[in-house]
């Protein structure tokens, strides 16, 4: 964490032990930060970076289009969202776990949908947050971690009840269950992901490099946080997951795809 960040969270109303903790994390983090932070700080990075996200973009949507047309279109959002954070990390996701040509199905497989499902909607929360909040706001570290913690809540949430509502539960029924089941995921994947940009970039101004790479960088890191906990929520029932693909499409043309894909 930065010095910056670090005075200003010393400074905060946090509980002495929380202080403690952050500080010890942050110690112990500092030389993996000292690797990573000149890495993320060059131009090249960030130039890197988004050619790459902006190519698993393209290979997404030529999938979309070519093989994959009977996805539902909130899924078709989720995983545009997901490679636009995370590149051909993301792109891997979607193409193991996420296509309608999915041979067969697994526990694992279903985390990882379910924590990309709650990923897109929190990284927008994310990204909303951290660049208001430094653009717009210039607020101090403790209100900006308040701030974004906020909009990923709601991000996350939104993704769960807005569907929830289409299907016909009110939306008291559908908060509650977006509160039960996303809240443990949601609050992780920020924890970690909100950790990180402060370690690596507290003090990087928006027209830097190394604010835009730190923030994708954490996203990333977060999902990886997050995905653990999906899976033992799935598995302990609490969270249905995310259904298998092939199933989710329900058309004769999935099933022609899947020929068409496996001829080509």
């Amino acid at each position: 964490m930065s010095e910056q960040a670090l005075i200003a969270l010393v400074s905060s109303p946090l509980p002495q032990w929380a202080l403690q903790w952050a500080h010890q994390i942050e110690q112990t983090l500092a030389p993996a930060r000292d690797v990573i932070k000149p890495i993320l700080s060059s131009w090249w990075t960030l130039g890197i970076w988004f050619t790459i996200n902006l190519i698993s973009l393209g290979v997404l949507w030529w999938d979309f289009e070519k093989y994959n047309q009977n996805i539902p279109s909130l899924m078709k959002f989720v995983w545009s969202l997901v490679i636009a954070y995370s590149g051909l990390f993301g792109l891997g996701v979607y193409w193991l776990t996420g296509r309608t040509q999915l041979d067969s199905d697994s526990l694992w497989k279903q985390g990882f949908r379910s924590t990309s499902h709650c990923y897109s909607g929190c990284g927008v929360g994310e990204v909303i947050g951290i660049t208001a909040a430094t653009i717009i706001l210039s607020v101090s570290t403790l209100w900006l971690v308040a701030l974004t913690f906020t909009l990923a809540f709601v991000g996350g949430f939104a993704l769960t009840v807005g569907p929830l509502m289409q299907e016909g539960v009110g939306f008291r029924e559908a908060m509650w269950d977006a509160i039960w089941s996303e809240t443990p995921s949601i609050t992780i994947m920020e924890i970690v992901a909100i950790g990180t940009d402060l370690l690596l970039a507290g003090e990087a101004g928006w027209t830097t490099p190394l604010f835009w790479t730190a923030l994708l960088f954490s996203l990333t890191i977060g999902f990886f946080a997050a995905y653990p906990v999906n899976v033992a929520l799935i598995a302990a029932g609490v969270k249905e997951g995310m259904g298998n693909p092939a199933e989710m499409d329900g058309s004769p043309n999935g099933a022609n795809s899947r020929q068409a894909h496996s001829t080509d």
